[in-house]
């Protein structure tokens, strides 16, 4: 059985193949019963789409192509905390959990520009959803990727 942190791994692996594929670092998974059912990463630069970030694009794969008895143990993994637009994606896909690298207050430590100030946690509250948010996981290892990332583009 695999441990967050090897899944949280995964998602950093995969943002950092978003930016070896032209865009900027974020990446995610699901995983329902200990197996990995899709996987994506951020496409917004070269899909010129705002909207192409991994965990909503997985949202909206899940809210369409999984059984509810999967949704309800389903866990999103991802390399950074989920802004507003996708947690909302999270909440109406009904996600059961999410766990995530780096968080919103670290990113905005490392890229001044570009991110809502929203903890994901926030947004589920204000829903009243019962979405589990938990983290940061490796937040050392996640936030390395952005530094990376942010240092050699500004």
């Amino acid at each position: 059985m695999a441990t967050d942190e090897s899944y949280v791994r995964r998602a950093i692996d995969l943002a950092e193949s978003a930016v070896a594929n032209g865009n900027t670092p974020f990446g995610s998974l699901l995983v329902v019963d200990d197996a990995v059912v899709r996987t994506a990463e951020n496409t917004t630069l070269t899909d010129d789409d705002i909207a192409a970030h991994p965990e909503f694009k997985l949202a909206r794969w899940a809210a369409s192509e999984l059984e509810p008895d999967e949704l309800e143990s389903c866990t999103m993994y991802t390399s950074t905390e989920p802004c507003p637009m996708c947690a909302s994606a999270i909440i109406y896909a009904g996600l059961e959990r999410v766990v995530y690298s780096v968080s919103v207050d670290s990113l905005v430590d490392v890229r001044d520009d570009g991110v809502i100030e929203i903890p994901c946690e926030e947004v589920v509250d204000r829903a009243d959803r019962s979405t589990i948010v938990e983290g940061p996981v490796l937040e050392r290892e996640g936030l390395a990727v952005h530094e990376n990332y942010f240092s050699s583009t500004s």
